[in-house]
């Protein structure tokens, strides 16, 4: 799962849309290398789409398609490194880093790993499948998600959680043609990417209430850090 936490207060949520913005930005300048237009950008136009979900306003949307296009004469270097490892009570966790400077990411990783266990490349990644992750919700009652996967190329499916959101699972080179099928099919797509997924998750059940809030804590710091664009933890449920 992609780790998430909901904020309590209204300047803690503020400040969690803003480090949301940050890194939507850096995911559409990445994809915005390949061309600045989403039509002919399938990875940019689905970066796009992930910040018109969450209200990113236009000018900053706008702004990282022209930087990472080179279309406002700033160089962008950014580097994806994969990160693996493990939370408190032996959950597995991959963590994906984007970042202009791999010495101090490196350095927060051994830092916030302490609470838990870092790993060697390949110590953890091969418990977890490399998947197109796309949330989506019915558009209309008695849609049926077992056919629209069929119908629109998906792998697999997840059934739909307690808010009606069923993820479908992709092979990650038809993430965005199983995304742009899925509208046909009954299905409003809420968020499509490429993540990971855990083979064996650990059950939070076998968890105590104590063990379980400090895997949670674990995650959110990680998720915190600037440079970490998404956290996969290989936690049930």
């Amino acid at each position: 799962m992609g780790a998430q936490w909901k904020a309590k207060h209204k300047d803690i949520a503020a400040n969690a849309k803003g480090k949301l913005f940050g890194k939507l930005a850096k995911d559409i300048m990445i994809a915005a290398r390949n061309g600045a237009d989403p039509k002919d950008n399938a990875k940019l136009r689905m970066a796009v789409e992930a910040a018109r979900k969450v209200s990113m306003p236009k000018d900053t949307l706008d702004r990282a398609i022209k930087k990472g296009a080179g279309l406002t004469g700033e160089t962008v270097h950014f580097e994806q490194v994969i990160y693996e490892g493990f939370a408190p009570h032996r959950v597995p966790v991959m963590v994906e880093v984007l970042t202009d400077n791999t010495n101090r990411a490196a350095s927060d990783m051994r830092v916030l790993f302490r609470k838990g266990q870092q790993g060697t490349p390949g110590s953890v990644s091969w418990d977890f499948d490399h998947l197109g992750l796309i949330e989506a919700e019915p558009a209309a009652p008695g849609a049926d998600a077992d056919m629209a996967a069929i119908e629109a190329g998906a792998q697999d499916l997840v059934p739909a959680d307690e808010d009606g959101i069923t993820l479908f699972l992709t092979d990650p080179a038809d993430l965005d043609l199983v995304s742009r099928a899925l509208p046909a099919q009954g299905f409003t797509v809420l968020s499509a990417k490429l993540g990971y997924r855990p083979k064996n998750p650990v059950d939070p059940a076998s968890l105590t209430a104590e063990q379980l809030e400090e895997v949670e804590s674990f995650l959110a710091a990680m998720d915190d850090n600037d440079d970490v664009q998404h956290v996969y933890a290989g936690l049930g449920g």
